[in-house]
């Protein structure tokens, strides 16, 4: 509600009407099971779009890391909110840095991105999944089901939560998902409202999730749910840098390519060149164990 809420004063300024329609999605209500068990992604943007198709709605606001890489021909994503801060955010119940956490610490994460990452660092941590809202999830901090949790630190900021992070983590330690801190906006392909919410369109946002998807992208339907992939752009001394990881779900075999340039269509394309040079293909073949 906050990004549909952010959306709908940004076209007010712009002279628009607008009235917001709360819609709940399966991925909103299904929070007892895991995502890809019934569904995966797609059941965030689900009963939004089947909305658009009806003509329930003009446009659906998401946020752009729950969107699948790939989506119907019918739909859009026709412009881009000015970017959050991408990284993740350290929760621990008695303020531990995550450096000093000792073997055996339990932490909760619902992401396989975000778990592959963790293991890396240490693989004697237990890393357990977590579902609900960000309230629910920061109640088995302090109901001991867990010792720490990560969360993304634009959702913690954006409902004023940032008091109880621990600390952040660095996009070079941990790399957001494609698409995380970004609000997009969803129209019918052939829908006027393409041309309205283009005035609060970030052109920066728009190169970063193109950029970003685009290298998903590029494994087509190999990517699902549990697929442990992290792609993240930033703009950093006038270039463009994309930072990839690719694991197994036990992150037995982590891989991060980092490049940099300056045409983003090259960029990616050198990126996914060289995620494929480096097994990834062979990661998302040998399967995960769940």
């Amino acid at each position: 509600m906050w990004q549909a809420n952010e959306v709908a004063v940004r076209l007010e300024n712009a002279g628009h009407d607008v009235e917001i329609k709360q819609i709940r999605t399966s991925g909103d209500v299904r929070l007892d099971v895991a995502l890809a068990a019934v569904g995966g992604k797609g059941l965030f943007i689900k009963e939004l779009e089947e909305a658009l198709v009806r003509g329930q709605i003009d446009i659906a606001v998401h946020s752009l890391k729950d969107i699948p890489s790939q989506i119907d021909e019918r739909f859009a994503l026709a412009a881009f909110l000015d970017r959050g801060d991408p990284r993740d955010a350290w929760l621990h119940r008695e303020g531990m840095a995550f450096d000093a956490l000792p073997d055996g610490t339990r932490i909760g994460s619902s992401s396989p991105r975000r778990r592959a990452q963790i293991l890396a660092r240490n693989r004697s941590f237990v890393v357990d999944p977590i579902r609900g809202n960000v309230g629910t999830r920061i109640r088995t901090l302090q109901d001991g089901i867990f010792d720490g949790i990560v969360l993304a630190g634009a959702g913690l900021a954006r409902l004023k939560l940032t008091r109880d992070i621990t600390s952040y983590f660095d996009v070079d330690e941990m790399i957001p998902a494609a698409g995380q801190a970004i609000v997009a906006i969803e129209t019918l392909a052939d829908s006027e409202m393409r041309s309205i919410v283009r005035s609060i369109n970030d052109g920066w946002s728009e190169i970063a999730a193109q950029s970003e998807r685009g290298v998903l992208q590029k494994f087509g339907q190999r990517l699902d749910c549990y697929s442990c992939v992290a792609v993240h752009a930033s703009h950093e001394n006038n270039e463009m840098k994309i930072r990839a990881f690719f694991s197994d779900y036990e992150a037995t075999t982590p891989l991060r390519v980092t490049r940099t340039g300056l045409n983003p269509e090259k960029l990616v394309e050198d990126v996914a060149n060289e995620l494929m040079a480096g097994g990834a293909l062979e990661l998302l073949e040998r399967g995960t164990t769940r």
